[in-house]
């Protein structure tokens, strides 16, 4: 699960990691040149998810390895901090037999909460290496992108087929959360490409059981 500090730095975001009073924690943390701290065995839970679900796991802190960037969430990820997130991804995910669809956002796991790794990720990079997973070959809707009356309630149900835990009454938080994550430039109200989106996603990696 990838995350952003959104602190002053990162020797700011290791003291507060390392800090047992505050109860935050996490596996790795990225610094923006590059560097890496391990801060948790990647066989222990580390605290860096609080409340949040994925597909049928409901308590996805005691499921996840945590990855924290140091970033904002409002600049531009450097290009050395992702080519070593690159790098420690292709590790973890081989020690641990972990699919593309299996590396998520906070934000994915906690839409209503949280907004990390947030727009300026760039998620299509990790997936054209195989680390993650983008919708490519997404159908564009008859008319373009602002056509038809969407359908709130099919857009939910491919939501949760793909893996987003969200109540019928969260439907602003779900579309932002899809959204932060596989179309960061869109925004108004539901439209027929976010629909599309969804349903290429959840056909070929629904959530897990």
């Amino acid at each position: 699960m990838l995350h952003y500090t959104a602190m002053a730095s990162a020797e700011a975001a290791l003291t507060r990691l390392c800090d047992p009073a505050v109860e935050v924690s996490a596996h790795y943390l990225i610094g923006g040149a590059g560097e890496i701290w391990a801060l948790v065995p990647e066989d222990r839970r580390a605290w860096h998810a609080g409340a949040g679900a994925w597909g049928g796991i409901a308590d996805v802190n005691s499921h996840a390895i945590g990855i924290e960037l140091d970033n904002c969430g409002a600049r531009p990820f450097p290009n050395r901090q992702i080519t070593a997130l690159e790098a420690l991804l292709d590790d973890v995910m081989q020690r641990w037999s972990i699919l593309p669809h299996g590396v998520v956002a906070h934000s994915d796991v906690a839409p209503t909460r949280k907004r990390d790794p947030g727009p300026r990720f760039d998620w299509r990079r990790l997936a054209r290496g195989g680390r993650s997973v983008w919708a490519e070959g997404a159908p564009d809707p008859p008319g373009g992108s602002g056509s038809g009356l969407p359908d709130p309630a099919r857009f939910h149900r491919a939501a949760r087929q793909f893996g987003y835990r969200c109540a019928p009454g969260q439907a602003a938080a779900l579309l932002d959360a899809f959204r932060l994550r596989f179309r960061p430039w869109a925004g108004g109200v539901l439209t027929p490409a976010d629909i599309s989106t969804i349903e290429v996603l959840a056909a070929r990696w629904p959530g897990p059981a």
